[in-house]
């Protein structure tokens, strides 16, 4: 069993894992999330959301039917991802044979190893490659004309502004056009963005969405092939969950709603935070 915290980096990640296998995705190699179920009892590799396996412990307290449980992207600390480790700290001694398996690019290596009794760590390196930074404030210099001004952008507009930016900086140095992932805090804003771009009508550019409530035939676009350039609209889950292939700029607009729980209120809340 392979946890993941969001719907659509368990779909993904199951898709990946089944293609490295050359098997189809629902049998060897299955997922399961919220309202939907790509597994049998012939699956052996079995992705899901933290909510998921923790709704199993209900009639499965043992999970008897696992015998390694990974759970990724700890370091989000999630009520779910919590509760999950809490019940796993406590089911150990009880089944002596389970073996769980904590990662995450970000994690406290230390607190987490000692929690689980000073278990082993691990670290697998990864390729790094040169990064350009570019600031770009919410203003804009000049106007249609051509004229000095100051005039206070919105996040879309910047963002508009920035690909314009971009496709001039790629004329100047006579390259190709690249991909851009763009990070914005949830689905709304991803839509509204979307909306501001497609009126536009950036030529040979390919506008596309990338949140948890797309259907899977729609998020699976971004990992085929395509000419020209795309600009893929994303939350922070492009960020460690899901890897978007063949970007070559980074647009962050420097917000994201982050899961925090309210002592006051008794509820989970989303707050959009820088």
């Amino acid at each position: 069993g392979h946890t993941q915290p969001r719907r659509i980096a368990a779909r993904s990640v199951a898709s990946r894992v089944a293609d490295e296998l050359g098997t189809p995705l629902g049998a060897l190699v299955g997922y399961q999330v919220r309202f939907e179920d790509q597994s049998d009892s012939n699956t052996l590799i079995k992705l899901m959301t933290d909510g998921i396996l923790l709704a199993e412990t209900q009639h499965d307290r043992f999970l008897e039917r696992y015998d390694t449980i990974i759970v990724d992207e700890a370091h989000e600390r999630s009520l779910n991802i919590d509760f999950l480790l809490g019940y796993l700290k406590t089911l150990l001694p009880r089944r002596p044979d389970l073996k769980v398996i904590i990662t995450s690019a970000t994690i406290d290596l230390q607190r987490f190893s000692e929690h689980f009794n000073d278990a082993p760590v691990i670290e697998v390196s990864g390729r790094t490659f040169p990064v350009d930074l570019w600031y770009r404030p919410l203003t804009s210099e000049q106007d249609e004309e051509g004229n000095s001004v100051e005039e206070d952008l919105t996040v879309d507009q910047a963002i508009l502004a920035t690909l314009d930016e971009l496709a001039a900086f790629e004329r100047s140095e006579r390259k190709s056009p690249g991909d851009v992932l763009v990070f914005l805090p949830g689905e709304r804003e991803i839509r509204d963005a979307a909306e501001v771009l497609r009126k536009a009508q950036l030529r040979h550019t390919e506008i596309l969405p990338l949140y948890a409530r797309l259907s899977p035939a729609e998020q699976q676009r971004i990992f085929q092939s395509h000419p020209g350039r795309r600009v893929v609209l994303a939350t922070n889950v492009a960020e460690t969950s899901l890897t978007v292939p063949g970007i070559r700029y980074v647009i962050d607009t420097g917000t994201a709603r982050i899961s925090r729980y309210s002592y006051r209120a008794k509820v989970q809340r989303l707050p959009i935070e820088a």
